[in-house]
């Protein structure tokens, strides 16, 4: 996952500071140095940790700092105030027209680093905000840039504009805008071709482009994982055409972290959001703060409530808590639960946003956990639906049956059974276990949750 290896590191180094009753200015200047070591090893750009480590050493060797009774938190808050600095300090969104004019927004990078996928998940955003957008495909080197476009897009109901490969890009979007115009579309979002890497075609391209009309915002995706080189793509592409913003693809990867603490510091342009999966929903709005509080094992809870008030369905809420009040949780409540969980990511991805857990569950656990999950699931699956919603059902015989289809022992079947029994009766003391979302208390009373406690 992002930052799994700087977070450690850092987590590693503040240990050592918050176990020193006082702090000297050797020790502030040591745990730096572990510091500047753990930043460069994340790819972050060297002038931006030299600046970084400097301003947090003026503030840490201050007065306040070192005479305060608790010094090692209170340089740990130093370095979470830089970090959240260096990223950009508040969150900045995509700057549209009001709803009553048409937006233009331009879709730009290199090849095979997210874009088209980026900009139906874009275009999907628009929609929920109450806009009304229209995807435009001018990457005519790729037409299965075009298909994946017009797929995403009827995914997400949304129309997409195309006239093959045999036109320039200039020429389809001016044809997108005089569509959009006639059709009461107020955002048009062009998805740009991308090269494997930059050069003077590709960028005469997306001139032309802003030369024939107006685009209100040219979004850089890059891809996080390319670390050092996505903020040299990103620099590139601002000195060329001008950027407005970045969005970080594949950050739920096995990224290193430096694109996201360099990328502002070096373009002066804000990250906007960051792909966190293949779905065409994860895409997170980004928060320095947040992000911050993630790299620095702090958890990120206000996206975990955020996540769940988005995917959770208010309506099965308001019912489950009439059956849990009156003990009718069943097997097929336990599997729109298992289906919730996975709407926010997963186990493994909720439990990284609790301040306190992250990086201290290790990832075979979290693997663990959703295999035990899966087994769980194929469980209830060779039920019938008759034994789904009425669990006193299962006599010896159908357990059998059920162990067959599923292809596991009978003594795994009893033991889940015996498991969900011990849930409906700890569901029947908690009546306010799920209420609204916000008070979720998770998996830790659900049967197969993999040993994992209440979150």
């Amino acid at each position: 996952m992002a930052f799994e290896s700087l977070s450690e590191k850092l987590q590693n180094v503040f240990k050592g500071l918050r176990g020193k009753g006082r702090l000297t200015e050797a020790d502030v200047k040591e745990a730096l140095k572990e510091v500047r070591m753990a930043l460069l090893e994340a790819d972050v750009n060297f002038k931006v940790v030299k600046q970084f480590t400097k301003s947090v050493e003026e503030r840490a060797i201050g007065q306040d700092a070192m005479n305060s009774l608790t010094p090692g938190q209170m340089v740990i808050k130093i370095v979470n105030e830089e970090m959240v600095a260096l990223m950009g300090s508040e969150k900045t969104e995509i700057a549209l027209k009001p709803a009553s004019a048409m937006s233009v927004v331009m879709m730009a990078g290199l090849q095979g680093a997210g874009k088209t996928t980026t900009a139906a998940k874009i275009a999907g955003k628009f929609k929920s905000g109450g806009r009304k957008p229209l995807l435009v495909a001018c990457d005519i080197y790729r037409p299965a840039a075009i298909d994946q476009l017009k797929i995403n897009g009827q995914k997400l109901g949304i129309e997409v504009f195309s006239m093959g490969t045999d036109h320039k890009p200039r020429e389809i979007a001016l044809a997108a805008m005089e569509y959009a115009k006639k059709n009461s579309f107020n955002v048009v979002i062009l998805d740009t071709a991308g090269r494997l890497h930059v050069d003077e075609d590709m960028m005469q391209e997306l001139i032309d482009v802003k030369e024939a009309l107006t685009v209100d915002q040219t979004i850089l995706v890059v891809d996080a994982m390319t670390g050092q080189d996505a903020v040299n793509v990103a620099e590139t592409f601002d000195k060329r055409i001008g950027i407005d913003g970045v969005i970080l693809a594949k950050m739920d990867s096995d990224t290193r972290g430096g694109a996201a603490l360099s990328i502002k510091a070096i373009t002066g342009k804000p990250i906007l959001y960051v792909g966190m999966g293949e779905k065409l929903a994860d895409l997170e709005q980004f928060y320095p703060d947040r992000m911050a509080s993630r790299i620095l094992g702090m958890g990120d809870i206000m996206t975990l409530i955020e996540k769940a008030e988005s995917q959770l369905d208010k309506e099965k809420a308001a019912e489950m808590q009439k059956k849990l009040k009156k003990s009718q949780f069943d097997f097929n409540d336990y599997l729109d639960q298992m289906q919730q969980v996975r709407n926010m990511g997963g186990l493994g991805s909720i439990m990284k946003m609790m301040p306190g857990v992250s990086g201290k569950v290790d990832e075979a656990e979290f693997d663990q956990a959703e295999k035990q999950l899966r087994r769980t699931e194929a469980i209830i699956m060779s039920m019938t639906p008759e034994e789904r919603v009425n669990p006193d059902l299962l006599n010896p015989s159908r357990k059998n049956r059920i162990a067959r289809g599923c292809g596991m022992d009978i003594a795994e079947i009893n033991r889940f059974i015996k498991q969900f029994r011990e849930a409906q009766k700890m569901m029947k003391k908690l009546p306010g276990l799920m209420k609204g979302g916000r008070k979720r208390r998770g998996f830790g009373g659900f049967p197969g949750g993999g040993g994992f406690g209440g979150f």
